[in-house]
């Protein structure tokens, strides 16, 4: 099998998750860098020296940028297009047609437009979770000491009172302060706790989780197990992985309540390996890829897209603080929490780097 050589300036391109092409002018390929490989489903050595304006369902789009860019008419040119697949259906790609500093020379770079909302929504997340760090630290700021003062007054207006009524008051003012002081710790207890790291079987936190659920639900709930077993330990926090997966499991429990009792309500633990994962515009060779999967009701529409911010929560009674947890503890793992919630299936997929 013969081997295209590749030119030394063109090899760095194998290492981005993105689709490059570098072509000529007049739309000949004269290098397809292995991502491009994967989307069009064709080795290199069929790539190179074709013309690359027919990969695109509508030629013309690249024909004109190349020939803009070509004629010095732009420095670079954005477009959204249609990339065609061998036997795939058509890729939407953002594409990106630079010159370079060689004459007959141009970069076309391809954006899937899935992996761009992707990363958009990383960057929603991270930003997310920055403000709610701050949000926080303003609570503990705001809260604490006012609540000090309130408890430590009621607890002397107590001792200077002889009615039994009126102590029940101070009881009342007492438990109330101690009850959002509880809140104010939970909110602050991944900040405060240090990252204890050691080696990590995904599937130990998950069994640990199954038997905490067993026992608070031992009728009416079928947890299916789908582990990929020769997923490797890594490096993490593992009390932390448990509290994660334990409060979205929990969650999904609690929605499933009707389910549970009319004895068909499931509970799905699969993990997978993935490939070629990209976090935070960094690309990760493999990554862990594990689902909690329930039968529930969905996610409510009103509540979808801040799921994971705190004190929102989708049940009466709820803290709305156990998916910020999760999202917070899996940041701290260089990972995130994604969700795809439809009436009868809801998915959390949890994705962490591994080495």
């Amino acid at each position: 099998m013969m081997v295209i050589p590749v030119p030394l300036r063109f090899q760095s391109f194998d290492l981005l998750a993105t689709l490059v092409a570098v072509v000529q002018g007049d739309g000949s390929v004269l290098f397809a860098n292995a991502a491009l490989e994967d989307a069009l489903g064709i080795s290199r050595r069929a790539i190179v020296g074709s013309h690359f304006p027919v990969s695109f369902t509508e030629p013309q789009g690249l024909k004109n940028a190349l020939q803009g860019v070509a004629g010095n008419q732009f420095e670079a040119l954005r477009y959204d297009a249609w990339l065609a697949r061998l036997n795939r259906d058509p890729l939407p790609v953002h594409v990106i047609v630079t010159q370079t500093e060689r004459a007959d020379e141009i970069v076309v770079e391809l954006l899937p437009l899935e992996l761009q909302a992707r990363q958009d929504r990383e960057e929603r997340l991270a930003e997310q979770a920055l403000a709610n760090k701050e949000l926080i630290r303003n609570l503990a700021h705001e809260i604490k000491n006012p609540l000090g003062g309130i408890r430590g007054a009621a607890q002397l207006l107590e001792m200077e009172i002889e009615s039994r009524d009126l102590i029940e008051y101070t009881q009342v003012i007492i438990h109330e302060a101690d009850r959002l002081q509880s809140l104010v710790d939970r909110l602050l207890a991944p900040h405060r706790r240090p990252h204890l790291v050691g080696d990590v079987n995904i599937h130990e936190v998950c069994e640990h989780v199954r038997l905490l659920l067993s026992a608070e639900f031992p009728k009416g709930l079928t947890v299916v197990r789908d582990y990929d077993t020769s997923i490797p330990e890594f490096r993490g926090d593992r009390e932390q992985l448990i509290q994660t997966v334990l409060n979205i499991a929990h969650n999904a429990c609690q929605a499933l309540v009707d389910r549970i009792a009319q004895g068909d309500a499931q509970l799905t633990f699969r993990s997978r390996i993935a490939r070629q994962i990209t976090f935070g515009k960094k690309r990760y060779r493999l990554a862990l890829e594990l689902h909690v999967i329930d039968n529930g009701p969905g996610v409510p529409a009103s509540i979808k897209d801040r799921i994971f911010y705190p004190l929102v929560s989708g049940r009466e009674g709820g803290s709305g603080l156990g998916l910020t947890l999760a999202q917070t503890f899996v940041q701290q793992h260089h990972g995130l929490i994604e969700c795809d919630s439809v009436p009868g299936h809801t998915d959390f997929k949890i994705l962490i780097p591994l080495p």
